[in-house]
């Protein structure tokens, strides 16, 4: 199954030319020969641009790849204009199934008879389509209010099924042929993705996963999310409050209401860290599809967020160290960035802090003081890479979602603003909430959720005090026969292994014997004795067990 859908996709780079946007210098001769060896796969698009057939290539691909090619649209810095421009068209305007099919999946997911039976005004030509499901508009017929109906794609597991399963194959031969392999950790990245995109195909696990992000936002403006509709949720169906905002892509509509640039990327800054470091819970697709802004009160404005398929966590270990180390690079202070990569274990325990602090500060001293336009975190990134890889970084699969999501955040910003300073707008955040989590104030904000447990608990503590100390009472004399225990295992294994020697040596001069033609009762004398020894130990073996 890998192999057939390994070759579709060499089919498909092969037919749509996507092997001539790669510099002919960088491919071996080898690869070159191999090419023109599969003539049957020529370019059957030359008419049309290298971004329309990148993006042809990535939607006749499927989801998985059309995530990345979302993903990709972002990057203005790393990819040239006209192909994220065509990338860009995949975060909301995949090509949409036929709405007869989607209308079907509403009435068996919803046990309805007819689509008017819950709706008014329902249209069957999808508002959007993405790459895991379409959405269409309707009007909820007991309340009147304007939904979306988003309906996941038909046979679109299997073909997720199948990629997955062939990331998993290559990621195997790269962890294990590849010299950095074993470092970053390609097969636990696989496997974290795998969770994540079938995550995204349970509809219910969506509207759960906005509900909360909706409630930790519940007292804040910066960030809106529409209701869900939960009497109206499955795993295949979710009806969703229809949102009329502007896309936040659409920078000559945003400027026309006189939005507030500025304010805007400072708070999709804020919305981002208060959702990882606050919340230790963020929308991790925040692709430019899914982003909106309210037409309400444009000098302050909001975001409206949809699309909560995908979600990201952190444990409170990470939160800690990241924060930790976020805070040291907006100081400079690169050998506490070195340390603390030591001391979360990221990097091998006998690393030289020396060296990695010199390394980090090469890297990451360029960039600080200048504005968004001016920096490129694609580059960065890829110099950390190559100084992670010198000092044997290993790669954490659960931050993956979190740095795929910072690109996004980076996208973003400078796409709004160029001129964001974005260390600037962090920077105070992180320390409020490091202060928040050491110190005085921390300690008391602990004892004060601690103090319901410790005082359901403390009825019982002279109790849990005598029982411990009755163990430590016992706990020479369990020492003990547990050293007894062990040495007459020792004996036993020592007999077991004596009597089994024996009798194999009983058996090979039982073999002599016959070869040199001694008497028949010396040989059987032998053999018997071999293998009342060989008995002997066995019945040892099964008596110690």
């Amino acid at each position: 199954m890998a192999s057939r859908r390994f070759y579709q996709i060499a089919k498909v780079i092969l037919q749509f030319g996507l092997d001539d946007l790669i510099p002919p210098h960088w491919i071996p001769w080898y690869a070159r020969t191999g090419r023109h060896a599969v003539f049957w796969l020529r370019n059957r698009h030359q008419d049309k641009s290298r971004g329309e057939r990148a993006r042809l290539a990535l939607e006749s691909l499927g989801p998985v790849f059309i995530k990345f090619g979302q993903m990709l649209s972002t990057r203005r810095d790393l990819i040239p204009a006209d192909i994220a421009d065509e990338l860009a068209i995949l975060q909301d305007n995949v090509v949409p199934f036929d709405g007869k099919i989607a209308e079907q999946t509403i009435l068996d997911s919803l046990k309805i008879k007819r689509i008017d039976d819950l709706f008014t005004d329902f249209d069957p030509v999808p508002l959007a389509s993405a790459s895991i499901a379409q959405v269409h508009t309707a009007r909820l017929k007991e309340s009147g209010d304007d939904v979306v109906i988003k309906v996941i794609r038909p046979g679109i597991k299997p073909i997720i099924e199948s990629d997955v399963e062939l990331l998993r194959s290559i990621a195997a031969v790269v962890q294990k042929w590849l010299p950095d392999g074993k470092r970053m950790r390609p097969v636990e990245v696989v496997e974290e993705y795998q969770k994540t995109i079938f995550d995204e195909l349970d509809l219910v696990r969506e509207a759960t996963n906005g509900m909360a992000i909706k409630h930790n936002f519940a007292e804040s403006n910066a960030l809106f999310v529409p209701h869900f509709y939960t009497d109206y949720c499955t795993h295949d169906v979710i009806v969703i409050e229809r949102i009329y905002g502007i896309p936040v892509s659409d920078i000559e509509a945003l400027k026309a209401q006189g939005t507030n640039m500025k304010k805007l990327a400072e708070r999709g800054v804020e919305v981002f860290f208060t959702q990882v470091f606050r919340d230790s819970f963020f929308h991790a697709d925040m692709h430019p599809g899914n982003i909106f802004v309210s037409k309400e009160t444009p000098d302050d404005p909001h975001y409206i967020g949809i699309d909560y398929g995908i979600v990201g966590t952190l444990n409170a270990e990470d939160k800690h160290y990241l924060a930790a180390n976020f805070i040291a690079f907006f100081n400079r202070d690169y050998r506490k960035v070195a340390e603390l990569h030591v001391d979360s274990g990221w990097v091998p325990s006998n690393t030289n802090v020396d060296d990695l602090e010199m390394a980090i500060r090469a890297v990451c001293d360029p960039i600080f003081q200048k504005p968004l336009d001016e920096i490129s975190f694609g580059h960065v990134l890829l110099q950390l890479f190559n100084t992670a890889r010198r000092f044997n970084m290993v790669v954490q699969p659960q931050l993956v979602l979190l740095q795929k999501t910072l690109l996004y955040i980076e996208g973003l910003g400078r796409h709004l603003y160029p001129q964001l300073d974005l260390w600037s707008t962090a920077k105070p955040f992180l320390e409020n909430w490091m202060n928040e989590q050491i110190g005085f104030k921390a300690l008391y904000t602990k004892v004060k959720n601690n103090a319901p447990f410790w005082a359901e608990k403390l009825p019982d503590m002279p109790d849990l005090v005598f029982n411990t100390l009755n163990q430590l009472k016992a706990l020479p004399e369990l020492q003990r026969q547990h050293h007894e225990a062990l040495k007459a295992q020792q004996v036993t294994h020592q007999k077991s292994t004596l009597y089994g020697m024996l009798g194999s040596t009983g058996c090979v001069i039982g073999v002599l014997f016959v070869l040199n033609d001694m008497p028949i009762y010396y040989a059987s004398t032998a053999f018997v004795l071999g293998a009342i020894l060989w008995v002997k130990s066995i019945s040892n073996i099964i008596s110690k067990d």
